[in-house]
């Protein structure tokens, strides 16, 4: 039997209204397949989220499950969202502050 998969099928969504927190996101997603990781940033000096997230799925068919609903209505928002086309990589992240040569 194949190990399972590592790999993650992932949403960008935006237009998030500032009253949703990660966990409705992840509920709300998981009614189109498991959902693996919510990733939902937050502002430092306001507190707030940025109003964008990434949604990652553990199967192919919870993503285009996803994609095939239009539109996502949460809290009387439509909610953009759209395949990811670069996947997010966990690890150090840069400072926006940080130089570059």
């Amino acid at each position: 039997m194949a190990a399972p998969s590592k790999k993650v099928f992932e949403l960008f969504v935006s237009k998030i209204p500032w009253t949703l927190a990660g966990k409705e996101m992840r509920e709300y997603f998981a009614q189109f397949g498991p959902v693996k990781k919510c990733l939902l940033p937050f502002h430092k000096e306001t507190g707030f989220h940025k109003g964008f997230c990434w949604v990652g799925f553990t199967t192919e068919e919870g993503l285009n499950n996803a994609l095939q609903k239009d539109p996502h209505m949460l809290e009387g928002a439509k909610l953009q969202v759209q395949k990811h086309i670069r996947p997010f990589v966990e690890g150090p992240r840069l400072s926006k502050d940080a130089e570059y040569d």
